[in-house]
């Protein structure tokens, strides 16, 4: 993320507002509902029902607070329109949950646990300023491999997802000179892989499984999410830095509304390679994951119920996949 494409907020109908810094209450409040539904489902799943749909409601609010953030000031297609989807999508998990699609539990315990893992690195400062310096001492390492003299330097990081009024000077900086202004890019708390992570974290530790399986599953998707994100912005960081991604100026700079041309090698490599192929890698990963630890269909169903209207039945297929190809390791169990 490029601090040179980051702003604070956004002037809508002449009012000042700050998605981000109105989102954060609501995203305590969804946090409090999503673990609150956990708690209570340890003693009745249909007392838990109510407390998980408000916590869906609340969600619901939280991403439509935050997606003028990501239309207007970070231009992202991918998030922008996830975030606008995500509103419907949230509210009709709740109606389903209030009426009694009880299996939802298991998608509204993956959020909880996900959040659990994210805000922590979200609000406590020298917990997120240690892994964005470790981020980017690992991509700095990368690019002298390659045969690049990195220049890093203090940066302001202000994630757009994070306290936004508040500028933290850490070691997270790129400074690229030669060009017709020196580039900085940025790396933030959503440059560092931990918002997929705690994803397929919390979905993982979600569903019910022997322990042994669940480990080993989540470090096999923590090490390839961790591995592929330092690559991805090694990646953004020197063709934006280097101006190695020029394509088509006149036209990306009319897609994006940008003033500055220097910009369309990051938003070519950033906005439309790298996150829309975080996303097919995403998938990709999931079913990978899936064939090792097939209780994770529960979720997946859920989530293509959600959007497609259409009941699945994933499960029964993984796990004859499993089945088939051999006995469980001893200690599965």
């Amino acid at each position: 993320m490029s601090e040179t494409v980051l702003q604070a907020g956004v002037d809508i109908a002449g009012l000042s507002f700050d998605p981000v810094t109105v989102s954060e209450p609501l995203m305590w409040l969804v946090l409090a509902a999503f673990l609150g539904s956990v708690a209570v489902a340890q003693y009745d799943e249909r007392l838990a029902r109510p407390v998980g749909t408000v916590g869906w409601a609340l969600f619901a609010a939280y991403w439509l607070v935050l997606a003028p953030h990501f239309i207007l000031i970070q231009k992202s297609v991918v998030e922008g329109l996830g975030s606008v989807i995500a509103v419907p999508l949230s509210l009709y998990t709740g109606y389903l949950l209030w009426n009694g699609r009880e299996s939802l539990l298991v998608l509204t315990r993956a959020i909880g646990l996900m959040g659990v893992i994210y805000v922590p690195f979200l609000t406590i400062g020298p917990l997120r300023q240690t892994i964005i310096e470790i981020v980017t001492g690992q991509v700095s390492f990368l690019m002298t491999v390659l045969g690049y003299d990195p220049v890093v330097v203090d940066g302001l990081s202000h994630n757009g997802i994070d306290i936004a009024s508040k500028q933290y000077p850490y070691e997270n900086t790129f400074w690229f000179g030669g060009n017709e202004r020196p580039i900085t890019y940025t790396i933030i708390l959503a440059c560092t892989g931990i918002g997929s992570i705690s994803i397929f974290a919390g979905g993982i530790l979600a569903v019910k499984a022997p322990w042994r399986r669940k480990l080993r599953v989540l470090v096999v998707a923590v090490g390839i999410i961790y591995v592929l994100n330092l690559i991805r912005n090694l990646g953004i960081a020197l063709a934006f830095g280097l101006q190695k991604a020029q394509f088509f100026p006149g036209t990306v700079m009319a897609l994006f509304g940008l003033s500055d041309a220097q910009l369309v090698s990051y938003y070519i490599v950033d906005r439309m390679l790298a996150q829309f192929g975080s996303v097919i890698v995403l998938v990709g990963l999931t079913w990978v994951l899936m064939r090792e630890l097939p209780e994770l269909t529960v979720i997946v169903e859920d989530l293509l119920f959600l959007v497609t209207g259409t009941e699945y039945d994933l499960g029964t297929a993984f796990e004859k996949n499993q089945s088939e190809s051999g006995p469980a390791t001893p200690g599965d169990d």
